[in-house]
């Protein structure tokens, strides 16, 4: 499917109103309906692209998601980025969205009820959503990582193939609706004939009676299971952050859609660095020669380690920074950086000799700290502290 904008898809801005994208979406839908344009693939396709917009648009908190993450938002690994997958097909748009055309459009202009009666037919029960909670390392989400992940949940009927029947005989047409899934009733009022459409009760608008349930599903058209998932996770995440495949969920019942996972990040924490931001942080700590004559050091990054060099006269609390060494973006172009905070090794204990070096320097200019114009001296900074 197509990664074009979802908002360039439709013809709308961001400040688009609810109506205004379903009316946009109507419109390019009704251009590139099959009816109109049979045997045509790329139309076809550009009818499921603007369905696949419209599913995020018109859902405020998907809308929200793609606004900000665009279509990492949601998993690019289902191939549906963040809309309808790939395997789905037009039976599943019409079900959740015929109501944006209306029976007018598929019973009047495309032949009377009998072109697409597809539109107002439910396919079954749409399966719910599954969330569930992905560990991610300090490295996978500087990179990107593929994770296979084992889900428990309700999976198509391999019996049946998701119809609830036991044979292809256990399946007949609605004898009420005559596979329509809807019956109309008209009725006299003293304004005139008013004509009804509601949804069938006998088939509960599906078109087709099932008169012998498969036994594995017990006409349920899925079981319990499992399904290895590829999820492919896009670099830059932050821990919190859901991302969305769509149809991963669990099976619908007797042929409905099934339903999104939705995947919850939890950031691992390591063992060195903590993160901050796009920025990735890590505390040095120096000893006071150190400081003083200065040194090489090695210090963890996220992808390994990396040799600084410590100049003389370093003071603690100075940063040093290694650039393009943190997170990116998700979905963008800027990288953070690693910020090394330095910090002054003070032993707690010194044998008698140390400590005699250490009153030497004590009393030596070079070893008083020099105050910096306009900043106000350690015990100022220390009795503010606790106030």
């Amino acid at each position: 499917m197509s990664k074009r904008d979802y908002y360039e898809i439709l013809g709308v801005t961001k400040s688009a109103s609810t109506e205004e994208i379903k009316k946009a979406y109507r419109k390019v839908a009704m251009q590139f309906h099959p009816d109109r344009n049979p045997g045509d693939k790329a139309a076809e396709e550009k009818f499921k692209e603007a369905a696949s917009a419209y599913e995020v648009l018109s859902d405020a908190d998907k809308k929200a998601k793609y606004d900000r993450f665009g279509h990492a938002a949601f998993s690019q690994g289902a191939g549906g980025g963040g809309g309808f997958s790939g395997g789905m097909d037009m039976n599943d748009i019409f079900s959740q969205f015929g109501d944006v055309f209306g029976e007018d459009v598929f019973g009047s202009f495309f032949g009377g009820g009998g072109g697409r009666s597809r539109s107002s037919r439910s396919r079954g029960q749409r399966g719910s959503n599954l969330r569930i909670k992905l560990k991610m390392n300090f490295e996978e989400i500087a990179n990107g990582a593929n994770k296979q992940v084992k889900v428990k949940k309700h999976v198509l009927c391999t019996t049946c193939g998701g119809n609830g029947a036991k044979d292809k005989n256990s399946v007949q047409t609605c004898g009420t609706c005559n596979g329509a899934g809807q019956v109309k009733r008209v009725t006299n009022t003293f304004l005139g004939q008013m004509q009804t459409v509601n949804t069938c009760p006998t088939c509960n608008g599906e078109g087709n009676t099932v008169t012998a349930k498969c036994t594995p599903c017990k006409g349920e058209g899925r079981v319990y299971g499992d399904e290895t998932i590829s999820i492919d996770i896009p670099a830059g995440v932050q821990d919190g952050m859901q991302l969305s495949m769509s149809g991963k969920g669990n099976a619908g019942e007797r042929g409905g859609s099934p339903g999104d996972l939705i995947i919850m990040i939890e950031e691992e924490s390591h063992e060195s660095l903590h993160r901050d931001g796009l920025n990735v942080a890590y505390d040095l700590y120096i000893t006071i020669p150190d400081a003083v004559f200065g040194t090489s050091v090695e210090v963890p990054t996220i992808d390994g380690r990396a040799k600084i060099k410590i100049p003389p006269g370093t003071q603690s609390g100075k940063i040093f920074r290694l650039k393009g060494k943190g997170f990116p973006e998700v979905q963008g172009y800027g990288k953070g950086d690693q910020l090394i905070n330095v910090n002054i090794w003070t032993p707690q204990q010194v044998s008698p000799e140390e400590k005699a070096e250490l009153e030497k320097m004590q009393l030596s200019a070079n070893f008083q700290p020099k105050p910096i114009k306009g900043d106000k001296s350690f015990y100022d900074r220390v009795k503010e502290a606790f106030k």
